[in-house]
């Protein structure tokens, strides 16, 4: 399990070991351990979506323990982002308490910069924490960052500077793809993804809960792998009610998250939800004209500002179908909540409390439930690979839409491997062993069929069923699938 409880990590600057209690991120602490004790100075830049885990991550990590850390304030003016960059510096440097209230951020970093440089740690920690909002129109924030870190910081071997924000595209913008003083300036990046299958398990494992694998998978389906909606879940409840209670309850909290989340991300949210909405109605994805007519958006550089601050922030994502080329870019929605907010609790009755209880097995539920299993294994690719034994192989995967001229036909998944194989991959959700009957083996021949006719691929082809439980053993499933795979292979660690 990608569990990490009690992990040491030696912090020179404060000469003592720093213990952390935090769920994978692997990679991410080594990378923070690595530079903790490094003898050069570091520009570190975090991000990913919102409820993500960013500063949990920071604060853990560091004991919550900085030289100086500053978390910028939301929709308010420069005098009040000074005002708080007051507050923060005599908290940590009581000996300045004098010093007046900076009158730019320039003044405000000079006062870092002296504060500092009577400090004789040997590492000195800097935690900047929600960047975009210290940014507001001219303060001119950015140019005072970049002075700090090119006149000063960046000569020194002894500062950490990590910096934090929940609007991926703002931190790529203005930090990471920076055109002025910042290019090329960060010197680490850290992307933090939702939690996999294997990490929300090591979470519950961790708080005692007994949920399994299936009921894990439920939860997903609604909350994805964020962090901060899997640690609000009653493990003294099935996933069932945990999902009834955050989604269709009055005082949910899952209720009224979805305009909060987007607009804690955009300045104007409004088209970026219009994107969300129209590809929540196609759920294998659509080419940018589609997309636009369903958004009422037009075809110009704006939108695809929007579109592209989606896909930064996690939202969407976009690929090219197998035998297609990057003209007929595909654009599919991967956000598990907003998916279910849209068409579970958007137009709910909020005096229907039990609705989620009550409706378990309607259709709707399960046609939802098939289309977020199948997202679920698109979310965890390098797992399936792992479990076909392929994870050394170049793949390129998407799902697949094509007609032979006479039958049309949809596959969920496509691998296309470099050695010479295609997976055509299918995946069915199911409380119980997944039985293939005549009619459905005589769909996955036609399926077959067709994509071979109209890719003219002269591939292997392996027909691989992705199930939660299993198959039930017959003849079909014999003869016709050359690969199985339950949940179990997607919940594999890395």
């Amino acid at each position: 399990m990608s569990l990490v409880v009690g992990s040491s990590y030696l912090a020179p600057c404060f000469n003592h070991k720093i213990t952390v209690m935090i769920i994978g991120r692997k990679e991410e602490l080594a990378t923070l351990a690595s530079l903790n004790q490094s003898n050069e100075s570091a520009f570190v830049a975090v991000y990913g979506r919102r409820r993500v885990g960013k500063t949990y991550l920071i604060r853990e990590f560091f004991n919550d323990t900085f030289h100086f850390k500053l978390t910028g304030i939301a929709n308010v003016e420069l005098l009040q982002q000074l005002g708080n960059f007051h507050s923060a510096f005599i908290r940590h440097f009581p000996e300045f308490e004098d010093k007046p209230v900076a009158k730019d951020w320039f003044q405000a970093f000079q006062y870092l910069i002296t504060a500092l440089e009577a400090d004789d740690s040997p590492k000195k920690i800097l935690f900047l924490d929600e960047l975009p909002w210290l940014d507001n129109t001219k303060s001119y924030f950015i140019a005072a960052l970049e002075h700090f870190w090119n006149s000063w910081a960046s000569a020194r071997k002894d500062i950490l500077l990590i910096v934090c924000g929940s609007s991926a595209s703002w931190m790529i913008n203005n930090l990471i793809n920076n055109r002025g003083g910042l290019h090329n300036r960060v010197t680490h990046r850290l992307i933090l993804e939702p939690f996999t299958l294997a990490e929300c398990e090591a979470f519950f494992t961790y708080k005692s809960a007994t949920y399994t694998r299936y009921q894990i998978v439920q939860l997903y389906m609604v909350l994805g792998g964020i962090p901060f909606y899997l640690n609000a879940v009653d493990i003294g409840k099935s996933a069932a009610q945990n999902i009834n209670d955050f989604c269709f309850t009055p005082k949910g909290f899952l209720r009224k998250e979805f305009n909060n989340l987007y607009a804690s991300l955009f300045k104007k949210a409004d088209k970026h939800i219009n994107v969300i909405e129209a590809l929540s109605q196609k759920m294998q994805g659509v080419e940018r004209e589609e997309l636009l007519k369903l958004a009422n958006l037009p075809n110009n550089g704006n939108t695809t500002k929007i579109l592209t601050e989606l896909e930064e922030s996690n939202f969407i994502t976009k690929y090219t179908a197998f035998g297609k080329n990057s003209r007929n870019t595909i654009y599919q929605l991967i956000d598990f909540y907003s998916l279910f907010y849209i068409r579970f609790i958007k137009n709910s009755d909020a005096k229907d409390k039990n609705f989620w209880l009550n409706s378990l097995d309607s259709p709707e539920i399960r046609t939802w439930s098939g289309y977020a299993f199948e997202q679920i294994c698109f979310s965890h690719l390098d797992e399936i690979k792992k479990a076909l034994g392929i994870s050394g192989v170049q793949t390129n995967s998407s799902a697949w839409i094509g007609s032979n001229g006479i039958s049309k036909a949809q596959i969920d998944l496509v691998i296309d491997r470099r050695d010479q194989v295609i997976n055509l991959c299918e995946a069915k959700f199911s409380i119980n062993l997944f039985t293939i009957d005549k009619k459905y083996a005589d769909e996955l021949r036609t399926k077959i069929g067709v994509f071979k006719d109209a890719t003219q691929t002269q591939k292997s082809v392996f027909l691989t069923l992705i199930t939660t439980l299993g198959l039930t053993p017959n003849d079909y499933a014999q003869t016709l699938v050359q690969n199985t795979l339950t949940m179990n292979d997607l919940f594999q660690e890395k």
